[in-house]
């Protein structure tokens, strides 16, 4: 069984009378790519936030790599990278300047720790900008210092916090596809927050979904899944609905029909039931649950 890569003991905290979080117990394992999810205002940026030292805590303990994030915050910040929602906008030093830096901070300098800014560098495609101040770059770019500022200590664990948020198609595709080579090759430890269901649904391998400052749901992403009771089945075609697809209709389209049916449902019945509906159809397809279904079905349970 894997270690834990964070640890939320108990993890309480109150702004006045509002609770942001009402005992969060979750633990993060090492070497996952894990999702976050969560409406606006569910206690993500908070929890996040408390992790890396920003937030004091009405009471709990967060650990990461084994070290207290208060009575320890050394260690643990040196573990941790943390990639925020808000852009950079620093009008004094360039992007190598601002990195050169933040290695300073950690103790990193030397030959090796600049081949690995170069390297940063070039997998964010950032090397033509690295004598440009940040305040001069484009929104996209300076999401990709942000990365870059994250990494530049070689944490083990990285927390991405709305990293696609406002950024362009092959900016989002190029940040994926290095950050499952951190997590696959590297063996680092993701943790991932998103309002796009679908990208946490193809990276991620475990998934917690916050709601009001409480766990709703902490599973593998397949256990998760198995939670929506229904399958989705468009036909397409014309006739007159009547008989027993009636009771499943979820949905009229312009040129066909939605039904949400059982996920038990053998397809043979259903097939059978359309041979009887009065339906002259021509196609037919079956989309199984997805996470945005299964994440709106507890959220909404709960509200």
């Amino acid at each position: 069984m894997n270690r834990a890569a964070v640890e939320f003991c108990g993890v309480r905290k109150r702004y006045g009378e509002l609770w942001a979080l009402r005992g969060i117990d979750l633990t993060i394992p090492q070497g996952s790519f894990f999702a976050l999810l969560g409406h606006n205002g569910a206690g993500k940026s908070t929890l996040i936030n408390a992790m890396a030292g920003l937030v004091r805590l009405t009471s709990g303990q967060i650990r990461v790599m084994g070290h207290d994030v208060v009575r320890d915050y050394r260690a643990s910040r040196r573990a941790l990278g943390v990639v925020p929602q808000e852009l950079i906008d620093e009008p004094f030093f360039s992007v190598r300047q601002l990195l050169t830096l933040q290695s300073g901070y950690f103790g990193l300098r030397g030959r090796q720790q600049a081949a690995w800014i170069d390297e940063l560098l070039a997998r964010l495609s950032l090397s033509d900008k690295a004598d440009v101040k940040t305040h001069q770059l484009s929104g996209g770019m300076k999401r990709r210092v942000l990365i870059a500022m994250a990494l530049v200590h070689h944490p083990q664990v990285l927390v991405l916090d709305e990293p696609t948020a406002g950024v362009d198609v092959g900016l989002r595709q190029n940040l994926w596809a290095f950050a499952q080579e951190l997590h696959q090759k590297r063996g680092m430890t993701i943790i991932l927050t998103t309002h796009y269901l679908d990208e946490a649904e193809a990276l991620c391998d475990r998934i917690a979904i916050i709601h009001k400052g409480a766990l709703l749901a902490v599973e593998d992403k397949a256990s998760l899944l198995a939670r929506y009771p229904w399958k989705h089945i468009e036909l397409t075609g014309t006739g007159t609905l009547h008989g027993p697809l009636s009771d499943y209709l979820f949905s009229r389209q312009a040129q066909g029909w939605v039904f949400r049916v059982p996920r038990s449902l053998p397809m043979a019945q259903f097939l059978a039931w359309v041979e009887t509906s009065g339906l002259q159809w021509v196609d037919l397809k079956v989309r199984e649950a997805d996470l945005e279904q299964v994440f709106m079905q507890l959220t909404e349970e709960v509200a």
